[in-house]
């Protein structure tokens, strides 16, 4: 009797320390959510390292975390400055009078008069509708210029994050097996479902990130390129907007590409309007349709509906670190029916 107690105390007061740990925690979750993806990532490349350098743990994590600082952090600190600086001029450019939103939306009108008459018919006002894409141009714009004015706090703030998440993976890195042994150790789901569970998490964040990072580089460069040629300003902000886009699968780059190949058939500019269409149809579509299955559903195992389900939902509810915990989320959720069908059929 009063072992059982004690039992249950114990057990409740374990829940709560781990409840309240857990809030504690809650402020940096996106730091260690990264922390933990990036040591996943880079998982087999420490070990490699390893091997050559011997047991020297800590050398070992120091050099994989300073590889994935020059391959991944430099360059998105560098692509974000050159973001904020081109959201910058393009901000001066619209506030000046040089860009005027709202004369986009009356040429595509004047090219179109078909969009004009199934607007009509849809009870949509154009002329509203130019007024709201003309605040949303403004508002995007000034959106990146104030990010820079108060890149003081944002940069702090930023600063602290990425600190936190490069300390923690290094540690990750270092003690990676450690720990997944400890977690182990300390479920009670049994040894042979919890390795199994594991296995699926480190798979599927390796290849969500790796695959979806690459397809979003791909579509965005490639974007970035036919923009540029074709002579359309903010090339960069373009190529990011894309590259962030892409993440959603299918769908997401072509909403940039698309409707500046709609504004470039409404100004006459055929040639060039033709050459992104094709270009986006068949160049950017194909860095989706050939590389996304290749490199997230093939490693995952999961069905392409499925990864496309869960990366509009994750994204939907948790922002950016959906595209990884959506598919990371569907995935553990078929293991877990598998191993409970499997253990079904064994009772």
């Amino acid at each position: 009797m009063r072992e059982n107690l004690e039992r249950r105390s114990f057990m409740l007061l374990l829940a709560a320390v781990s409840v309240l740990f857990i809030w504690i925690l809650v402020p940096f979750w996106s730091a260690i959510f990264w922390a933990v993806a990036m040591a996943v990532i880079f998982f087999p490349l420490k070990n490699a390292i390893q091997k050559k350098l011997g047991d020297r743990p800590n050398l070992s994590a120091g050099l994989t975390l300073l590889v994935a600082v020059v391959i991944v952090i430099i360059p998105i600190l560098l692509i974000s400055g050159s973001f904020v600086k081109e959201g910058i001029r393009l901000y001066e450019a619209i506030n000046a009078g040089d860009i005027d939103p709202q004369q986009v939306i009356t040429r595509i009108r004047e090219a179109f008069p078909i969009i004009q008459t199934l607007f009509e018919k849809l009870d949509i006002d154009m002329n509203s509708l130019r007024e709201r894409f003309s605040q949303f141009a403004v508002n995007s714009s000034q959106f990146i210029a104030r990010s820079s004015v108060n890149f003081g706090t944002g940069t702090f703030n930023f600063i602290v994050n990425l600190a936190i998440m490069l300390y923690l993976t290094f540690f990750f890195l270092r003690d990676g097996s450690k720990l997944t042994d400890l977690m182990v150790d300390a479920l009670p789901f049994g040894k042979g479902r919890e390795k199994t569970l594991f296995n699926k998490f480190a798979e599927v964040t390796r290849a969500t990130v790796k695959g979806n990072i690459i397809v979003a580089i791909a579509q965005g460069a490639l974007g970035g390129i036919i923009f540029w040629i074709l002579g359309i300003q903010a090339v960069i902000i373009w190529a990011v907007i894309m590259a962030i886009l892409s993440l959603i699968p299918a769908v997401g780059a072509a909403l940039v590409w698309f409707p500046f190949a709609i504004y470039l058939f409404a100004i006459g500019d055929w040639i060039s309007a033709s050459i992104l269409i094709a270009y986006g149809a068949i160049i950017i579509g194909l860095a989706d349709n050939v590389l996304r299955p290749i490199l997230v559903g093939r490693d995952t195992k999961l069905p392409d509906y499925v990864v496309l389900l869960s990366t509009l939902g994750g994204i939907s509810l948790m922002g950016v670190n959906g595209f990884v915990l959506g598919p990371l989320i569907a995935a553990l959720f078929l293991v877990c029916w598998q191993i409970f069908a499997k253990d079904l059929q064994n009772d």
